[in-house]
């Protein structure tokens, strides 16, 4: 089991190589558990690559508690089983990206 804390959406996060931004926080019934999803969108503009953007879909797990408490600094945590079976992942992946339209899908 592990402890997500939900940040406010739309809101940049500075990252040493440039921002992201949480756009949503999904919750999406699948055989009979919830699943929670967060979309973001990701600047590199400080790199010794180049720059790009990218939206991202990072997957915690299975709901197990739904912001049932609070963080030090007032943030709400969930607790969430991340995914860990392989065909479940590639199965969660696939409906994702068909329903968000975007290519990259992560799992803790």
């Amino acid at each position: 089991m592990a402890k997500y804390v939900h940040l406010a959406t739309g809101c940049e996060v500075p990252t040493p190589s440039g921002s992201y931004c949480l756009r949503k926080e999904v919750r999406l019934a699948l055989d009979g558990q919830d699943l929670f999803y967060v979309l973001s969108h990701a600047c590199v503009d400080a790199s010794c690559c180049g720059a790009t953007d990218f939206d991202t879909a990072i997957v915690p797990g299975f709901i197990v508690r739904w912001k049932q408490e609070t963080n030090e600094r007032g943030l709400p945590v969930s607790e969430v089983v991340p995914v860990t079976d392989e065909t479940t992942r590639a199965r969660i992946s696939s409906l994702i990206k068909e329903t968000e339209h975007i290519s990259r899908v992560e799992f803790w």
